[in-house]
C-alpha cells in the first residue's frame, strides 16, 4: 500500500451543501478527499469530479453512519487508497421537522431514536473507525458539524436540538480523551440552501432568511462555503485549539 504525499480527509454527508463545500476545499488546498451519502450517490460523484478538477484525488462512497460497518467500511477503503487518513470532518446529519418544539405529539421514541442514531452514535462510530489511523498522523483533526440548536434549545425539532447538544459534550469528551487528536465541533446558525428551504417551505424559509438577516448583530446568515471556511480553520490553521465549538451564526445567538 502507498502512502499518499497528500493529506486525506473523510467528510461524511458530502454529497450536498456543508460536506460538498469542504470536499471542494480541502480539494483546493491539495487534500485527497473521500466522501460518503446514503441516498445520493449521483451527486456524491459530481462531487468528486469537481474535487479532481481542482487536482485533487477523491473516492465517493456509499455508507450510513448509523451502520457501524459501513463507518469500518469507509475507514478501511480510504486506508487502502491512500495510506492514511489525517481528517475526519463528521458531517452527515438527519432531523424531522417540527419547529414547535411544545408539540410533544409531533415525536415519538422512534424519531428520537433515529436522529440520535445518525446525529451522535454516527459520529462516534467514525471517529473510533478512524482514530488508529488518526494517530499516525502529524496533524490528526476531527470536526463535528453541530448547530446552534444545541447552543439555545431551538431549531427544527426538540430531538434534532437535543442531539446537537450531546453532539457538543461528545466533542468536548473526545477532545479531553484523545488527543493528540484535536476534537472540535462546529455549531452554524440558518444555513442557506436547499435542505432547509426542503424541510422549510419557500414561505418559511423566505421569512426566517429574511427575520435573521434583518436582526442578528451581523446582518447575514451564513452559507455552506463559509461554513467550510469555518471547518477548514480548525483542520489546517488552529492547531493548537482542542474541545472548542465555534458558533457560525452572524450574532443569532445573542439575540434574546
Amino acid at each position: 500500500m502507498n502512502k499518499s504525499d497528500k493529506p486525506v480527509g473523510i467528510i461524511t454527508g458530502g454529497s450536498r451543501g456543508v460536506g460538498a463545500a469542504t470536499a471542494k476545499l480541502l480539494a483546493s488546498k491539495g487534500w485527497n478527499v473521500t466522501i460518503t451519502c446514503t441516498s445520493s450517490i449521483e451527486d456524491a460523484n459530481n462531487i468528486v469530479k469537481e474535487c479532481e478538477g481542482l487536482g485533487a484525488e477523491a473516492l465517493a462512497i456509499s455508507a450510513d453512519v448509523g451502520d457501524n460497518e459501513a463507518c469500518i467500511n469507509t475507514a478501511k477503503e480510504t486506508i487502502a487508497k491512500w495510506g492514511r487518513i489525517d481528517a475526519l470532518v463528521n458531517n452527515a446529519g438527519t432531523t424531522k421537522f417540527v419547529f414547535n418544539h411544545g408539540d410533544l405529539d409531533g415525536l415519538d421514541a422512534d424519531d428520537f431514536l433515529r436522529i440520535y442514531k445518525i446525529n451522535v452514535v454516527g459520529p462516534f462510530q467514525m471517529v473510533r473507525a478512524c482514530r488508529e489511523s488518526l494517530l499516525d498522523s502529524d496533524n490528526p483533526s476531527v470536526v463535528n458539524i453541530s448547530s446552534i440548536a444545541g447552543i439555545k434549545g431551538i431549531g427544527s425539532c426538540l430531538a434534532y436540538g437535543c442531539s446537537k447538544g450531546a453532539l457538543n459534550t461528545m466533542t468536548m469528551s473526545m477532545a479531553r480523551n484523545l488527543g493528540p487528536i484535536r476534537v472540535n465541533a462546529i455549531c452554524p446558525g440558518f444555513i442557506q440552501g436547499d435542505w432547509l428551504r426542503n424541510g422549510m417551505g419557500d414561505d418559511l424559509y423566505n421569512a426566517a432568511l429574511e427575520n435573521l438577516t434583518n436582526n442578528t448583530p451581523l446582518k447575514l446568515t451564513v452559507t455552506p462555503e463559509q461554513v467550510a471556511e469555518g471547518i477548514y480553520s480548525f483542520i489546517g490553521t488552529n492547531k493548537v485549539v482542542t474541545g472548542e465549538t465555534m458558533l457560525m451564526d452572524g450574532g443569532h445567538h445573542l439575540i434574546i
